[in-house]
């Protein structure tokens, strides 16, 4: 345990120098991302019928390039429901998991770092689209009868694992403010929002999270939420924080100094975080199924509290 807390603090050493030396600044700024259509059933067709056209058009353009691993990618992409899509620099996707129609109750997935168009399904349970139809799958065994719509949200570039980008919020501020207007507006149209937020994900969450009127935020695998607290996050959201026991981040210094770092452990005791159950896996298993995490998550998205062990 010694060798790796020293392996990480060598690690976050050669970011800070990586990062005054090169001069670290967010990646490519996001696009401004499409306006969330009506939401009728036709409204909502007619965008994912536009939406599939481009995916189709984006995995013609890839092959083309010679690119087979991402031409591969979208068109396995083709024919789902996004409500937004945009294929330039790494991407940006945002999937839709049931029936946003009928939903009276959102969760929003957000991936962390190295997630891209050409891993958006590719990494099983760890991949934004799969982990939202694991949730969703959950949350139909808990409850058959729940009015729930799961969202896989690629809406901002996120930052390399090994780049010193991954080490500051920059990327998690432009992505926060790619989310906001969603969230917004799906609570107008009267729907109750949750966010669950993996790893660098859960710093734009954190964010994202002041005066924003969603009934709960989780975060799973978290290096910190750029605060200092729960209080400090200006939220009346249920805050959950859970790690798997053998989660690697557990090794990652919580400090914020420079611009660096993330600040507190939402796991520790003064965060003020409900701390719940994710059983024994690793960093991308929490979307496994059958696993605790799965089954807590599910519950935190259907705005259960009672059911989650704490």
């Amino acid at each position: 345990m010694r060798l790796r807390r020293a392996i990480a603090i060598g690690a976050a050493a050669t970011a800070v120098v990586l990062a005054t030396t090169a001069a670290v600044l967010p990646g490519s700024p996001v696009d401004r991302p499409q306006p969330l259509p009506a939401l009728t059933s036709r409204a909502l067709a007619a965008r994912y019928a536009a939406d599939s056209r481009l995916v189709a058009r984006a995995a013609h353009a890839a092959s083309r390039a010679g690119d087979a691993g991402l031409a591969g990618s979208l068109a396995r992409l083709r024919g789902q429901h996004f409500i937004d899509f945009n294929p330039r620099g790494r991407g940006l996707a945002v999937e839709v998991i049931g029936n946003l129609a009928r939903a009276r109750r959102v969760a929003i997935l957000v991936p962390g770092s190295d997630t891209s168009l050409a891993t958006f399904d590719s990494r099983g349970t760890a991949s934004p689209q799969g982990g939202a139809l694991a949730l969703a799958a959950q949350a139909r065994r808990l409850d058959p009868d729940n009015h729930l719509a799961v969202i896989a949200w690629l809406g901002y570039t996120t930052p390399s694992t090994l780049s010193p980008a991954v080490m500051t919020s920059g990327d998690a501020g432009q992505g926060a403010s790619a989310l906001r207007p969603l969230m917004a507006d799906l609570v107008r149209h009267g729907h109750q929002v949750a966010l669950i937020c993996h790893s660098y994900g859960s710093v734009l969450c954190g964010l994202a999270a002041p005066h924003l009127p969603v009934t709960d935020i989780a975060v799973i695998g978290s290096p910190g939420m750029d605060a200092s607290s729960v209080s400090a996050l200006h939220t009346a959201a249920r805050v959950w924080a859970g790690r798997e026991a053998s989660d690697w981040i557990r090794f990652v210094p919580h400090v914020h100094f420079l611009g660096l770092g993330f600040g507190q452990d939402p796991m520790a005791a003064g965060f003020g975080a409900r701390i719940f159950d994710c059983g024994r896996g690793g960093h991308s298993g929490y979307f496994q199924q059958g696993g605790i995490a799965l089954r807590n998550l599910a519950y935190i998205a259907l705005g259960d509290p009672a059911g989650v062990t704490r």
